[in-house]
């Protein structure tokens, strides 16, 4: 099924940044859910691109609802291509369609109330666990950092298998 725009929900702004990305790459428009509501007709085709929370990516259950998803992109901490069957998982994707999980960033200054509270804790947590830890591994290593040092892992190279999908999907070279 050939994706006709791209919606997504963006908190802090990372998913906002893909999208636009890979509008720019695949020529399809990006529409804020809210928007998209208002402008892409129910029923169509869309990729979906939500930020992560606990496993769960954020308005797929509404998109799910008026459109048909062609593929899914999970924007959260963790390195790109990780924790696909947590994300599967915990959202009820089939082996069938396309999951992707790109590592977005972290800007405590753009979280507020609740969410701000829970990733300070989390961070705390999380942080000490891992600085303890002798071996940890490369994703280890990257989520220690974004709790520490925060930042916009956000690129290009991050989409280069969500674009791969894209180009099979519909016979068009990016």
């Amino acid at each position: 099924m050939e994706p006709k725009a791209i919606v997504y929900t963006s908190n802090t702004g990372y998913t906002a940044q893909y999208a636009a990305l890979l509008a720019k790459k695949t020529g399809l428009h990006a529409y804020a859910l809210d928007e998209a509501l208002e402008k892409v007709p129910d029923g169509a085709a869309v990729i979906y691109m939500g930020w992560i929370m606990a496993g769960k990516i954020q308005g797929f259950i509404t998109a799910v609802k008026h459109y048909q998803v062609a593929a899914v992109c999970g924007v959260g901490m963790n390195p790109t291509g990780s924790q696909l069957p947590m994300v599967r998982q915990a959202n009820g994707l089939g082996e069938n369609m396309p999951v992707f999980t790109l590592q977005g960033g972290l800007n405590m200054d753009k979280l507020h109330g609740f969410k701000k509270l829970i990733l300070k804790i989390m961070g705390g947590t999380m942080g000490k666990q891992l600085m303890a830890k002798q071996d940890r591994t490369p994703e280890e290593d990257a989520i220690l950092d974004m709790f520490r040092n925060g930042g916009d892992r956000v690129s290009m190279q991050n989409l280069k298998d969500v674009a791969a999908w894209y180009e099979q999907e519909t016979g068009k070279k990016l």
